[in-house]
């Protein structure tokens, strides 16, 4: 017991609108369908839980992790609720609170996240009630294990394993039986990740991402058995991948501390897996996350994580693609001399890559179309401060279109959006008009929700020309189109 008060439980607590007692009852109906029908909590428990910091005993924190999932719709991990895990001896005993857990701790955390997001979809709940946490928070946790020499998980022993506790299931999600596999299974869940990876190009995050976050579930299992070093180390491959693609799909639906946490699991898992990287890009996804809301001081900071972290095994044209986004984060700032430059070094580094090495199959889908597209974006946004930067823009945006290959339609249709914004910005109302029309033809067919926000901010632009009859009827069918605020009687569209 600390005597202190566990402050991140009573936060959530108090969210939930239960009274003590009520929480005591769910706690003991919950452990009995578990298969703990001895377990008694009542009032006087809970509160020292809250009050002193007691932590309770398993399957308790399992229990509420998944009782306080449901009840707020969002994931919450038994670290979110303030508990401390088992921890191996001579352990430093903050370390299951820090956010870079131990090794032995990454395909735990996975199967027990993934578990709980797939619960948050089987009983339609909304996963977007957590805070982000800050880029510079995610930079200066991970900075020191992120740097750290990369060692397989496999070398470490098991510790709270959630798949081989006696009769162990966490709260929320089903029992699995993890089993050991080959070569030809990895090989299989490699080509999976393909297919989701060409689907979301394709169609966006939104009807895919519940299979792969399950897909992720499994592969967690997997990763909880003790396989040859080389085998091991192609899971810990697809983890990072399903986990970065997962985190992309959820920002991509909106879902975005849920998007956060997955980002942060496929730093993990590549790191363990030795591809460093893979990590930094991982990392990345994070900083564009930032971008896209608003935040352009975390991306740097995550950014400046993500560069360092990815070593000298990183290829030129991986360099190129972090180059890119550190550029759309100066251009938001509005900093457009920098921006220059370092769009200058994406550009150097990118033709420096003679190709001579395939390029890892997480980066394929940045050839010269997406760098065109990246420059496009960061002028774009730069255009906002500097309305000189919109020629440039378009020209990139013309660029990429030309060079978009099929099945990147969420690609083209961003494309459009930066070419119609630049364009009125640059006072070319009808050029603007164009591209935004056939923006609309195709954004219905995706599930992407990144693609009306940046739908939005094309709309505000066209304010000063709604006298202009072309652009008021432009202004109408957006309206239409995007969708509707909850809750409004009228339909009114949340533009």
């Amino acid at each position: 017991m600390t005597k202190e008060a566990n402050t991140r439980l009573a936060d959530l607590f108090g969210l939930t609108g239960w009274s003590k007692g009520e929480l005591a009852r769910m706690v003991n109906r919950q452990a009995a369908a578990m298969g703990h029908p001895q377990l008694s909590t009542d009032t006087s428990r809970v509160r020292r839980w809250i009050e002193t910091g007691e932590t309770p005993r398993d399957p308790v924190p399992k229990v509420l992790a998944a009782l306080f999932t449901e009840r707020l719709g969002r994931v919450v991990t038994i670290e979110d609720l303030g508990f401390r895990r088992p921890r191996r001896r001579g352990g430093d005993p903050q370390a299951a609170e820090s956010l870079p857990w131990p090794p032995e701790r990454t395909a735990a955390v996975l199967t027990e996240f993934t578990g709980m997001d797939l619960m948050l979809n089987r009983r339609g709940l909304v996963g977007a009630g957590a805070a982000l946490a800050a880029g510079s928070a995610l930079s200066s946790a991970m900075y020191e294990w992120l740097h750290t020499d990369p060692a397989l998980s496999a070398d470490a022993p098991v510790f709270d394993d959630p798949l081989h506790a006696a009769k162990a299931t966490t709260a929320g999600y089903d029992r699995y039986e993890a089993a050991p596999v080959g070569s030809e299974e990895i090989e299989a869940l490699e080509h999976s990740v393909e297919v989701f990876r060409a689907w979301d190009a394709s169609r966006g995050g939104g009807l895919q991402r519940k299979a792969v976050v399950g897909q992720l579930n499994e592969v967690g299992g997997m990763l909880s058995y003790r396989h040859p070093a080389h085998l091991q180390r192609r899971l810990w491959g697809v983890a990072a991948n399903l986990a970065c693609l997962a985190g992309w799909m959820s920002h991509d639906v909106g879902l975005e501390p849920t998007a956060q946490k997955y980002f942060v699991i496929a730093a993990h898992a590549a790191r363990e897996g030795g591809d460093r990287p893979r990590a930094g890009e991982a990392m990345s996804r994070a900083a564009r996350q930032m971008v896209h809301l608003g935040r352009p001081d975390d991306a740097l900071d995550l950014m400046k994580l993500a560069q360092s972290g990815s070593g000298e095994q990183a290829l030129p044209r991986t360099r190129a693609m972090l180059q890119t986004i550190e550029a759309w984060a100066l251009a938001a700032k509005g900093r457009g001399q920098a921006m220059r430059r370092t769009l200058g070094q994406a550009e150097d580094l990118f033709v420096s890559d003679k190709g001579d090495v395939p390029p890892p199959c997480w980066m394929q889908n940045f050839d010269e179309a997406d760098l065109h597209g990246m420059q496009a974006l960061a002028f774009r946004t730069l255009a906002e401060h500097d309305p000189s930067a919109a020629l440039p823009a378009q020209h990139h945006a013309q660029q990429a279109l030309e060079l978009r290959r099929a099945g990147h339609e969420r690609s083209r249709i961003f494309d459009y959006i930066s070419m119609a914004s630049a364009c009125f910005i640059a006072d070319d109302p009808e050029q603007a008009d164009r591209y935004a029309r056939l923006a609309l033809l195709s954004i219905g067919q995706t599930s992407s929700h990144r693609t009306w926000d940046r739908l939005r901010e094309m709309y505000r632009l066209t304010g000063r020309y709604a006298t202009y009859p072309t652009i008021q009827e432009l202004r109408d069918e957006i309206r239409t189109l995007l969708p509707k605020k909850p809750g409004t009687k009228d339909g009114t569209a949340s533009v």
